[in-house]
């Protein structure tokens, strides 16, 4: 079955729930049977290839064929040889295949919470991690066995390809869909793949800790370890430090992780990582994050001498200098850290939100800024920006450009086209995340370096912190590059209309009252009309 077969056959799953449930609910049981479906294949795949070890003389499992079945039948239970090879252990009543049998079963819900509950027991990363509430789900009866059925249909087969990479696939399709369906709250769990694809391609996150405080899904670690391989290196080694906020979100992140073989540290918990930080002592060498934009009433109050504000106590009415601020601080002395954040925060004067932004250029830990194109994220047409802070702007890798006291900006609103199928949302080509973050290589002289950096008008520009302050340390790239500008708010198109609407509205009623204002007084002078 190839990939694109499979991610039809996955939507179909979901589409059977809809009506039943909302998007934002009906994603974790069928991300669940999903995960079901592939452990028990993988699993399936792992009994044979103890089958074929037993008979192959150059393994060390080998023994003369009188003995295979015997040997077959006590290895093929024991848990060691599924865990040698990263394969979870996955009891009989819990398999994919004997709780299909009992898809006509009225408690087939409470089979499949025993099922997930039993997988937990048996292996440690698990615990707490899956979906175990199909007995709740407002669904009528049969509706659960047929959705069983469909999922049957997918083949994880790691002779086929690679099951964990396709797994990965569906996984992060059926997130993106979701994110489509769901609209705002889409930003809980999942950021498009281009965007992550810049700032990992920028960061370069090749090794040591990898940090995200606001982690979602966990797509910034997955693309984080997909770098390390293509440039030759190996999983684990790099050390993944995650928070969410939400349970349920952050169960999909372990999952995501789990089924990757990539290990985590993801707190003793969610919670809020401003009031309930689960990593206080971590200091990392990577921060990756699309924090929610612009959130208000986060608690400052409760804060107001927390160290990380170094550069100013950020207001309760928005978040954004708060969560930059904490990036900050659990940088280590050679980290570096690219963010996700709404236009506005490039040029806020709000709350003191100017006078910390100050405080951080005069600090020269700001980097980089990076102008996105609009239409980029399923969940918000607010416009964004990248920031890319850094704990040391000193010379690059042959020690000619000392970057510190220049900020580079690069200007990518003209980039990006519509993905394919796609009326609204656009994705950066391979070419273009390449093009980007091989200017920011260039200009830093990082490993990643291939050729000098030249400004290039319209696109990219390295300004120095004093030509900065004549501009009253506004940080877009649009006013630096020699790009036409554009303004910086953080308004929806939607809300924008329906603003200028209703003030367009206004002027007409008022318009018709001075209208008729007007006939009344000439009609006194005898004049009417």
């Amino acid at each position: 079955m190839t990939e694109t077969e499979l991610k039809k056959l996955l939507w179909d799953s979901a589409n059977k729930l809809r009506g039943a449930m909302s998007a934002a609910e009906y994603k974790f049981p069928v991300l669940g049977l999903v995960f079901l479906k592939y452990v028990s294949d993988i699993f399936d795949a792992q009994r044979e290839v103890i089958r074929f070890r037993l008979a192959e003389p150059e393994s060390d499992l080998y023994m003369p064929e009188e003995m295979q079945e015997d040997a077959f039948a006590t290895l093929s239970e024991d848990r060691d040889a599924y865990k040698q090879d990263n394969v979870f252990w996955i009891p009989e009543d819990a398999r994919f295949s004997e709780l299909l049998k009992q898809a006509a079963n009225p408690k087939l819900g409470k089979l499949l919470d025993d099922g997930m509950a039993a997988i937990e027991r048996e292996n440690e990363k698990l615990r707490g991690v899956l979906y175990r509430d199909f007995a709740r789900l407002p669904l009528e009866d049969g509706v659960l066995g047929e959705l069983m059925g469909i999922i049957a249909k997918m083949k994880f087969d790691p002779k086929q390809h690679a099951s964990r990479d396709i797994f990965g696939e569906v996984y992060e399709y059926f997130l993106g869909n979701f994110a489509l369906s769901e609209g705002q709250r889409a930003g809980q769990f999942y950021t498009p793949r281009s965007v992550v694809g810049v700032l990992v391609e920028i960061l370069a996150p090749f090794s040591g800790r990898i940090y995200d405080p606001a982690c979602g899904s966990g797509g910034m670690f997955v693309y984080s370890e997909r770098f390390i391989e293509a440039h030759g290196g190996r999983k684990g080694q790099a050390s993944i430090y995650g928070q969410e906020l939400s349970a349920t979100t952050r169960k999909l992140a372990c999952m995501n992780l789990a089924i990757r073989g990539i290990d985590y540290d993801m707190g003793n918990s969610h919670g809020d990582t401003f009031h309930n930080d689960q990593h206080p002592d971590l200091r990392a060498d990577f921060v990756l994050a699309n924090p929610p934009f612009n959130i208000k009433g986060w608690g400052a109050d409760k804060l107001p001498k927390d160290p990380r504000w170094k550069y100013g106590v950020p207001p309760d009415g928005n978040a954004n200098y708060a969560w930059l601020q904490h990036m900050l601080a659990r940088l280590s002395a050679e980290g570096r850290a690219g963010i996700v954040l709404a236009n506005g925060s490039m040029t806020t004067n709000t709350s003191g939100e100017g006078d910390i932004r100050a405080a951080m250029v005069k600090g020269d830990v700001v980097e980089c800024m990076v102008a996105l194109p609009g239409q980029l994220f399923a969940n918000t047409q607010i416009p964004a920006c990248l920031w890319f802070l850094s704990k040391n702007k000193g010379a690059g890798k042959n020690g000619k450009h000392d970057r510190r006291k220049q900020i580079l900006f690069i200007d990518a609103r003209r980039l990006a086209i519509l993905i394919p199928g796609s009326r609204k949302q656009k994705e950066f080509s391979e070419n273009e995340i390449r093009q980007i973050a091989q200017t920011y290589h260039n200009w830093r002289e990082t490993q990643w370096s291939e050729n000098g950096y030249e400004d290039v008008p319209g696109f990219c520009k390295s300004v120095t912190l004093t030509e900065i302050e004549q501009h009253g340390f506004a940080l877009t790239p649009g006013r630096y590059v020699g790009a036409t500008d554009v303004e910086d708010n953080d308004e929806a198109f939607e809300e924008q209309m329906t603003k200028l609407s209703s003030e367009l509205s206004a002027l007409f009623s008022r318009g018709a009252e001075l209208e008729a204002e007007v006939r009344t007084q000439l009609g006194k002078v005898g004049y009417g009309i």
